[in-house]
């Protein structure tokens, strides 16, 4: 979603978000749209560093502490009563949604390269964005079977003559990169990534039981250690596979320059592909 532009105001990138939310999720349409002309909530706002004022960050945090979906009422008595104890989640957190879902939008893409794969995700969060082949896939009717049949089977209806894959790629080797990594072990950081994925859209659901056998969990890492990580596979480990799912709107203008030039020193060492849903 909209509302991460540095360069505009507070209401301004509210007024975007709201926009972006028309037609998916109403009542964070509303929200947002409130929070834009509220000076209450604009003036906590901007006590806040720059980064640290979007839109769904702030909405999750409310969430987080109240237990429930926060309306402008509710989100005014909140900094009402107790902005440093919201401020502090907001400062402590970082919008890490980690929507399994987003599997099936890169999947096809993934299918198309030469196995086996060994995949880098940027932007990590608790690494259940790494999993392609445990899940399960159903394109409008077209049905892929993963590895593990508990997992969740992921929904998607695809637009144009996107290239289905009749099996799911062999990967090798996985790891995640991320600034704050969160743990799917952790009932404190589901709960968060539940508050989340809460924004993502009024489909979206944290997927609470993860694919049996062992989640890679994401080590603490800046950008610029993507071409460190990736020098460290062996040839026999696969294809090196960078993934970013929607870190880099998030990462801001530098990360996103940290991990153009983490590209340009592996691309001297090997081939990696670069799939990206953040438009970079």
């Amino acid at each position: 979603m909209h509302g991460h532009d540095l360069a505009v105001s507070a209401a301004e990138n509210y007024r975007a978000f709201a926009e972006d939310a028309r037609g998916r999720s109403p009542a964070y349409e509303c929200l947002a749209g409130s929070v834009a002309e509220d000076a209450a909530v604009l003036r906590f706002l901007g006590t806040l560093p720059p980064e640290k004022r979007q839109p769904n960050l702030l909405f999750a945090a409310a969430r987080y502490l109240l237990g429930a979906p926060a309306d402008i009422t509710g989100l005014r008595a909140l900094i009402r009563q107790n902005s440093a104890e919201l401020a502090g989640v907001m400062m402590a957190r970082r919008t890490q949604t980690n929507e399994p879902a987003r599997c099936a939008t890169l999947l096809p893409a993934l299918a198309q390269l030469p196995p086996p794969l060994a995949l880098i995700e940027v932007g990590a969060s608790a690494g259940l964005t790494l999993l392609f082949d445990r899940y399960s896939y159903d394109y409008a009717g077209h049905q892929i079977a993963g590895q593990d049949p508990l997992a969740p089977v992921l929904r998607c209806t695809p637009r144009g003559p996107v290239p289905l894959p009749d099996r799911l790629p062999a990967i090798t080797w996985r790891a995640g990169l991320d600034l704050s990594p969160l743990d799917v072990a952790s009932d404190d950081d589901v709960r968060w990534l539940s508050c989340l994925a809460a924004l993502a859209s009024r489909h979206a659901q944290l997927r609470r039981r993860a694919p049996a056998g062992p989640v890679p969990g994401p080590v603490p890492a800046p950008f610029d250690l993507v071409a460190a990580q990736s020098t460290a596979i062996s040839e026999d480990d696969g294809l090196v596979t960078a993934v970013a799912m929607a870190s880099l709107v998030a990462a801001g203008r530098g990360g996103r320059n940290a991990l153009r030039t983490a590209r340009a020193a592996r691309l001297a060492l090997c081939r990696p592909r670069f799939l990206s849903q953040s438009g970079e």
